[in-house]
């Protein structure tokens, strides 16, 4: 009869646990640009450095960040529409976000910009009414799916915004219960992907333990 070793048999376990759990480190900050940061060569009158050959080649994932070293006289704008990238001019779109480092003229600053949607997000620089962008402050980037998005990040959409009502004119309260069909589909997308993760993890989990058992006994 082959006698168990329960501590050896343990140890196994455990192992082969921690392989399986998700690590925290899956997530990446990006510093765009490297060492050269986010910067326009006005004696040149061009970027610092080549962004689009800096991002080719590199993979990037949902909860990933991209670092912008960078100062006040720069900005950031992340949209998802080509178009807009192709003209360097956001002004017309609906999904861009702008990000800056505020009003005080060479600042340095550093700018986090969060990677929430998979697919083709398109980051330029608004300075100088687009032409920095026409002169190479601009890259593309494909955002896999990797692990999915961290739960600081998998938030619904806070509610639109309604104008108050005139002074004096009474209205009825809200269903602030009810979700709007967008947040609610969110939310419903991501508790779903959570228990399909979590299901598959704890599947992943005993089978790994009934291999460790079967190799010790057999």
């Amino acid at each position: 009869m082959k006698i168990i070793n329960i501590s050896s048999y343990l140890a196994i376990v455990t192992l082969l646990v921690l392989i399986t759990i998700p690590s925290s480190e899956s997530y990446t900050n990006h510093t765009v640009g490297g060492a050269s940061g986010w910067y326009f060569n006005r004696s040149s009158n061009k970027s610092i450095t080549d962004y689009s050959k800096w991002a080719s080649g590199k993979t990037f994932n949902l909860g990933d960040y991209l670092i912008f070293d960078t100062n006040t006289n720069q900005t950031v704008i992340q949209t998802y529409n080509e178009t807009a990238y192709k003209i360097c001019n956001a002004d017309d779109t609906t999904d861009a976000s702008v990000y800056s480092g505020g009003a005080e003229i060479g600042k340095q600053v550093v700018l986090s910009v969060p990677l929430i949607i998979e697919g083709d997000n398109y980051f330029f620089s608004s300075a100088d009414d687009g032409a920095q962008c026409q002169k190479g402050m601009a890259f593309k980037i494909d955002v896999e799916h990797g692990v999915g998005l961290p739960p600081s990040l998998n938030q619904p959409p806070p509610p639109p915004f309604v104008d108050p009502p005139p002074s004096g004119q009474s209205t009825t309260p809200s269903d602030t219960t009810n979700p709007s069909p967008q947040a609610e589909k969110f939310h419903k997308n991501g508790g779903e992907s959570g228990r399909i993760m979590g299901m598959q993890h704890i599947g992943v989990v005993y089978s790994c333990v009934l291999f460790g058992f079967l190799v010790l006994v057999l």
